[in-house]
Parts: structure tokens; sequence; C-alpha cells
């Protein structure tokens, strides 16, 4: 007689004992450098002022409605702005962005210190300057998903600076900063 099969029940459970048995966190580290990245800058209001940082897991999930994602580890210095927000930016960088996506991965006090690089939404979000696109979000869900929150946000907003040449975009790779090559320019 068959038995019922369901698929949910042949998941990892990561809170499994086994699951630590699974690769190791170098070893884990080692293969995810090999998969290139953009690079995000994600800043939003705490309440006693602006809180940014660089960030590699931005995504897009859906269209109708647009979802955008992006993971925060527990232990950023960003993590409590970041659960008490309703609302954040997110900036997609441009090749020549290296100094901001360098500037927001330094410690918090160093971010946001050169006012020439920033400035307030109406909305009061604090947002950068000159970046390819911006994203406002309002935040849609919190998910803890082992050491880090996934941040799922709705795009309420989008501004495109660079539409009559658009600059590519900054990527990260093996732990270095890189500007995208085409392979080939026929289109």
């Amino acid at each position: 007689m068959p038995t019922s099969h369901s698929p949910v029940a042949d998941r990892a459970d990561a809170t499994a004992p086994e699951f630590a048995l699974g690769v190791g966190n170098e070893e884990y580290r080692s293969a995810l450098r090999r998969h290139p990245a953009g690079v995000t800058i994600v800043t939003l209001d705490s309440g006693d002022g602006p809180v940014g940082f660089t960030a590699t897991s931005f995504s897009s999930l859906s269209l109708n409605p647009p979802l955008v994602s992006f993971n925060i580890t527990h232990t950023s210095s960003s993590i409590d702005a970041v659960h008490a927000a309703d609302s954040l930016v997110v900036h997609l960088l441009g090749e020549d962005q290296r100094h901001l996506a360098q500037r927001f991965a330094r410690s918090a006090d160093e971010r946001f210190a050169d006012r020439s690089l920033w400035g307030r939404l109406d909305t009061g979000e604090p947002a950068l300057h000159d970046t390819p696109v911006r994203l406002r979000l309002l935040v849609h869900q919190l998910i803890p998903v082992g050491d880090s929150t996934l941040v799922v946000g709705l795009v309420a907003d989008t501004a495109i600076t660079d539409t009559e040449s658009p600059a590519g975009p900054l990527l990260y790779h093996d732990g270095v900063y890189h500007r995208p090559t085409p392979l080939d320019t026929t289109p």
C-alpha cells in the first residue's frame, strides 16, 4: 500500500543536531566567494539618526507585488534599527562607487560623516546622492533565518539617475570589487 509523502518532511531542518554535521563555515564561504554579487547600500532612519550598511545579498523576489529582499546578520550594528524600521532605501551601486561600498562597510560612525554624500528623501529616509538606482521599500516581512534576518521589502518608489548612459553595476567576487565586462556587444 502506498504511503503519503510530504516534500516538506525531506527538507533539512537547520535546527536539528545533525545539521551541524554539514559543510563547515570556511568551506561554505570559500564556495560562495566564487559567485559574484551586486553591491548595494541599505539606508534607513533609526529615530536617532541615519543608519546604513553595505549588502551583497540583494535579490528580486516578485514582480506583482514588487518585492525584493536582502539579509542582515544578527550581529550587525544595524540589526535593531532594521527590526524597528517601517521603510528603508536600497541603493544599487555603479561600477565607479567602490568608495561608497567601502565607506558603508566600515564602522557605523564613519558611514554618514561626509554630509556631501547624502541627503533625506521627502519621506525622511537618508539617501545617497548619484547612485544609479534607488529603491524605497516598505518593510513587508522580517524572517529569522539561521544567523540572519531576511528582510522582504515592498518597492514603494524607484529613482533611476543614469538613464542616458547606464553605468555598469559594482560587483563583489572572491573578496574583491569588480566591474562587469560584456562577453559580446551584439544585442
